[in-house]
């Protein structure tokens, strides 16, 4: 395995947030030392080096479990009104490259529509003509659950489950979106 230079533990430290003492009780290496190589005063050995880039790399891992909706969200949200056609969203869909978006009423979340709903439609035996004419509040299905944004990912997944996408919010408003297409970015 290649590693950066040890010059580069500081950095690689900081930017996971991690402290001189954190690092050292995860790798076994006293925090002095730590401190030594990140000014440059002694010149560490090989195995030290590698020790604290492993433990770095492993802490790395561990915060990414720990990711919140609000590191995974979309923060740029395409949604439609409630009050907008069928023909509107439909467009908005195909443009966008999305397949669900969320139905709003003003700022507040009171549907969701999807490619699948219009299908359904059709397939229902709803004319084109007749749904693209409908207002997205007559064919919208239920809302997109909404988390905080300090939610962690693992719950957001869970709700997965039953729903193809959650909205992030903070303080009571929307500021992202996650998909399943979202998540599946992180593997």
């Amino acid at each position: 395995m290649k590693f950066p230079p040890a010059s580069d533990i500081r950095r690689m430290r900081k930017a996971l947030d991690i402290t001189q003492t954190d690092l050292a009780n995860e790798s076994g290496i006293s925090q002095s030392t730590i401190a030594k190589i990140e000014r440059n005063r002694i010149s560490a050995s090989y195995a030290t080096v590698v020790k604290l880039f492993e433990t770095l790399d492993e802490m790395a891992k561990g915060h990414r479990k720990d990711m919140t909706a609000a590191d995974v969200a979309t923060k740029e949200i395409i949604s439609v009104q409630s009050t907008d056609k069928v023909r509107a969203a439909s467009e908005l869909m195909r443009s966008s490259g999305v397949s669900q978006l969320p139905v709003l009423r003003g700022d507040a979340s009171v549907g969701s529509i999807s490619e699948r709903i219009i299908f359904d439609r059709i397939r229902d035996g709803k004319s084109m003509d007749d749904l693209k004419e409908m207002m997205v509040s007559e064919i919208m299905d239920e809302s997109f659950p909404m988390v905080s944004e300090n939610t962690p990912v693992s719950s957001v997944t869970a709700m997965m489950s039953d729903s193809s996408a959650v909205l992030v919010t903070r303080k009571g408003h929307i500021t992202g979106m996650i998909t399943k297409a979202d998540i599946l970015k992180l593997i």
